[in-house]
């Protein structure tokens, strides 16, 4: 039985290839240094309405002109990507208000040129946005903000990394327009406080991804309103907030069960009572980052290894400069059967005894330890060394 293949002409292809209807999705990411503005302006003609998205991250040589040719020609863009695009400025945003009303994802991190104007115009031209990126965009105040919540009132995500002039004014107006918020992050916001956070707590019930790292103002009163008021929350970013104690740990723990992946990297102040209580309560814990907090035991990994979680979903857990860790830590964690990494960076009491006993149980994992040089004996009889012990990684 013989299958014949009929390719169509190279005609054909080219045919094919200019149909914009073939182009639904580009993401220009690989070629992204030599993409320049008339490549765009190009893709934009040929697609035309066709285009539903668009990735332009990183094409430091696409500017607004081009992406207002594009903004004219693709309309129905519903995913555009232009992380990175450095050379933008509020006129691209001008143009995506004009032109593209379906516009549901934008990324503009990076974008440092964009302000509260690029904010105000997305708001009057594209109601319908869901996510929005603009990290790093640190001239944006709380005014862009209250422009935008006020127009895009069905945001479910939004990116403020690094956005050091908000302030809890810019987060009330969250809380107060955007119920529907799923992720939101604000690492390195240091303005914030517990007053702003709390508003957004009671305003966005379906929050599910918090990242407030490096927040140093805020306290336990933030793990008390998520957990009063956010039981669907499953991603904890609180790194660096050295405030937050066991207590606040604790109504989080018992009201979120659906935690999966925390950081509480150099979170100082909390002990093993924490890691009880989430042993307890949080059976979907897959990612833990607890690096820095120095009054952690072998008692709390014990309480863990032997949790809810353990089993089956735990799958990385970082204790970096935990310095009362010892080898009796891993003998805990065996039976953690879906452990893909460990972190032991710095723990003085970690032997490598203990890491080869651990993989005796789990051959597959990945343990990250740094052993100091051997030093080497006093040289008997001008014997030397054969090799050199230094800086063994594991």
């Amino acid at each position: 039985h013989h299958i014949y293949l009929s390719f169509p002409p190279i005609k054909a292809w080219n045919v094919l290839a200019l149909d914009g209807s073939n182009w639904q999705r580009i993401d220009l990411f690989d070629f992204q240094r030599d993409i320049e503005g008339r490549v765009v302006e190009n893709i934009s003609k040929r697609c035309g309405g066709f285009l539903r998205k668009l990735s332009l991250r990183g094409c430091l040589g696409v500017g607004d002109n081009a992406l207002r040719t594009f903004a004219q020609n693709c309309r129905n863009i519903e995913v555009l990507n232009l992380n990175g695009c450095t050379k933008i400025t509020d006129a691209t945003c001008t143009s995506l208000s004009k032109f593209c009303s379906k516009l549901r994802h934008l990324d503009l991190a990076s974008c440092t040129s964009i302000t509260n104007l690029s904010l105000k115009a997305l708001s009057e031209g594209c109601p319908l946005l869901e996510q929005l990126n603009i990290s790093w965009c640190d001239q944006v105040t709380k005014d862009g903000i209250q422009a935008l919540v006020r127009g895009c009132g069905g945001l479910k995500a939004l990116f403020l990394k690094g956005c050091t002039q908000l302030e809890d004014e810019a987060l009330k107006y969250i809380g107060a327009h955007c119920p529907e918020l799923v992720t939101l992050n604000l690492q390195t916001c240091l303005q914030i406080t517990d007053d702003g956070l709390i508003t957004i707590c009671r305003g966005c019930h379906k929050l599910q991804s918090l990242c407030a790292s490096g927040c140093s103002n805020i306290t336990d009163a933030i793990l008390n309103a998520l957990g009063q008021n956010c039981p669907r929350l499953r991603i904890l970013e609180v790194a660096r907030c050295s405030q937050l104690t066991d207590v606040g740990f604790t109504t989080l723990a018992r009201n979120c069960h659906e935690l999966e992946k925390m950081d509480l990297e150099e979170c100082v102040q909390i002990t093993d009572s924490t890691l009880i209580q989430l042993s307890i309560h949080c059976p979907r814990l897959q990612v833990l980052s607890l690096s820095h907090c120095e009054l952690i035991t072998d008692d709390g990994i014990r309480h863990l290894g032997n949790g809810a979680c353990a089993h089956d979903r735990l799958e990385v857990i970082e204790l970096d400069n935990c310095p009362l860790i010892t080898d009796a830590s891993l003998e805990h964690l065996k039976s953690c059967h879906s452990l893909e990494r460990i972190e032991l960076y710095d723990c003085q009491q970690i032997t490598r005894a203990g890491i080869k006993r651990l993989r005796t149980h789990l051959p597959n994992i990945k343990v990250h330890a740094y052993f100091a040089p051997v030093t080497p004996p006093p040289s008997v009889g001008g014997s030397r060394q054969r090799f050199c012990r230094c800086c063994i990684i594991l």
